[in-house]
């Protein structure tokens, strides 16, 4: 809280903020025109070149060689001298940053005051609890997508009035699940997350749906990861905390019989989802999952610490938050590193790190391709840069562990998981990892929903938040405009306990989730 609190008092009237003593930049609130004269701590800058809202304005000298601070941490090294006033972005800024693998300065901190909050939710067989009750069918291969839409598209509206405790059907459908060694990496990963899916929190009834002779069947489900299955015949009744049946097209005999068994059988999946009924739950049961997309200049100051404040108050439940978007932790990975509960821990993050490092390498990339043009256009130059604003979306508590891709998160507190920084994919992972509940931040504008989880999206300036106001769920701009961002961050988590118990977000409201399962996968297509 110190630096939000030096940040409020050097914005003043200026249309800057500089959120360290240590920077030697400072962030534009406001397009700045060349020739204008500003206030900066007891000094005067003369603006040198037009400067858009959200981007870096030198306040001292940097030669070339030296770094660029922000944050009160290098975020990369000076290509061509800097005055005074000037712009500071891709022309005269270039990423420098060396993973270390130091470990001698981790330093847990302590855990944080515990508190005691609830909300409505759906109370699961095996102890979980979901914040959504839905019913999914998932596909095993990309053959038995088609089907799966099909099926979906016969529960209409109207129809599903028949079962009031179910929020809605929806399919899960992909692009792969053959043509892939079986039981690789590629088929684990995909596998994981289809298990995930299938049995989550917030899924309270499943179809699965396959062709026959794909690599990732029922039965390779049920095999190795753990889908309980259920040979499900004409007539046979299934019951609340029964398997999930399990069809396939070759056995059924084709596309049409297979629709209309699956369309039989999705009824006796809702009438059994339709048992469940919101009850009392402890706020522990919460797995929050904070992502950003489509960053700018603003992430790192406003949305992305104010939902860090969410994050640990979520562990101060005794719940989970689960960070991810490994490419978008290089550059901050030594601030995660610090607050690891072990070596252990530590390490697995920074070999993660590393494993990224190579995997572009093999392309002929690097890692800090990062930002894109959308970023770089809202004011972020470096990955470094990037990052530093990204983390604070973890809050300040220990990193406790650090999971694979869509593997199921067994563990309290802040996590990490290993994924792309292509949001769907990396929500995606997230979500099959059993994630209840996501809090998005955009300064650009990204439009997102997630089925069966429900997305709060987070605008980090005013003027998105009014722009697209349909898409937006809170205004995290109020800390530029002087709110303090604990006090934003408490509302922001009162929001998502309302949100955890059945208020609908925007994307919800706009229909956004049945086309945002994008399973990240690694390895040949053969």
């Amino acid at each position: 809280m110190q630096r939000e609190t030096k940040m409020n008092r050097e914005t003043e009237n200026s249309g800057l903020i500089r959120l360290d003593p240590a920077d030697n930049v400072a962030v534009a609130t406001k397009p700045l025109k060349r020739g204008e004269t500003i206030e900066i701590g007891g000094h005067s800058l003369v603006v040198a070149q037009d400067i858009p809202a959200g981007h870096k304005i030198a306040v001292c000298n940097a030669r070339v060689g030296e770094s660029i601070v922000k944050y009160g941490q290098p975020i990369g090294l000076v290509t061509a001298d800097i005055s005074p006033g000037d712009h500071v972005h891709t022309q005269n800024l270039a990423d420098h940053h060396v993973v270390s693998d130091d470990l001698s300065e981790i330093n847990p901190p302590p855990s944080p005051e515990p508190i005691s909050r609830t909300f409505d939710g759906f109370f699961r067989p095996d102890g979980r609890v979901g914040t959504r009750n839905y019913v999914a069918v998932v596909s095993t291969v990309n053959c038995s997508a088609t089907v799966c839409h099909q099926v979906v598209s016969r529960f209409t509206e109207e129809r599903m009035q028949r079962w009031p405790n179910v929020d809605g059907v929806f399919a899960v459908t992909h692009t792969t699940g053959c043509a892939l060694e079986y039981n690789g990496l590629k088929h684990r990963m995909l596998g994981r997350v289809l298990a995930g899916y299938a049995q989550h929190p917030n899924v309270g009834g499943c179809l699965v749906v396959g062709l026959g002779c794909e690599q990732t069947t029922g039965g390779y489900l049920q095999q190795h990861h753990g889908v309980v299955s259920l040979h499900a015949p004409d007539g046979t009744q299934l019951t609340r905390d029964g398997g999930i049946p399990m069809l396939t097209m070759q056995t059924e005999g084709g596309t049409r019989q297979t629709i209309e068994k699956a369309e039989a059988l999705l009824e006796q999946v809702l009438n059994r989802a339709n048992q469940f009924e919101r009850e009392t739950a402890d706020a522990s049961h919460l797995s929050l999952a904070v992502e950003c997309g489509g960053s700018d200049g603003y992430s790192g100051l406003t949305a992305n610490p104010a939902v860090g404040v969410v994050s640990d108050r979520i562990v101060a439940c005794g719940g989970l938050s689960v960070i991810s978007e490994t490419t978008e932790l290089y550059g901050a990975e030594q601030l995660l590193v610090r607050r690891s509960r072990s070596t252990e821990v530590a390490r697995k993050l920074l070999d993660r790190i590393e494993w990224w490092k190579e995997y572009v390498g093999r392309y002929g990339g690097q890692i800090d391709n990062n930002p894109s043009v959308g970023n770089k256009a809202g004011g972020l130059t470096t990955i470094t840069e990037k990052s530093l604003g990204a983390v604070s979306k973890s809050g300040g508590t220990t990193l406790e562990a650090v999971f694979d891709y869509g593997e199921k998160m067994d563990s309290k507190g802040l996590v990490v998981m290993d994924s792309p920084g292509f949001d769907p994919a990396s929500v995606t992972g997230k979500v099959a990892g059993g994630a209840n509940l996501v809090m998005f931040t955009t300064g650009r504008g990204s439009c997102y929903g997630c089925k069966p989880t429900p997305v709060i999206k987070i605008a980090t300036n005013t003027n998105l938040f009014h722009r697209m106001r349909e898409d937006m769920d809170l205004n995290a701009g109020a800390v530029l405009e002087g709110r303090d961002l604990q006090s934003v961050g408490d509302e922001f988590f009162e929001f998502a306990l309302r949100v955890a118990s059945g208020q609908k977000t925007c994307s919800e409201v706009q229909g956004f989730g049945d086309h945002e399962f994008v399973p990240w996968t690694v390895g040949p297509t053969v």
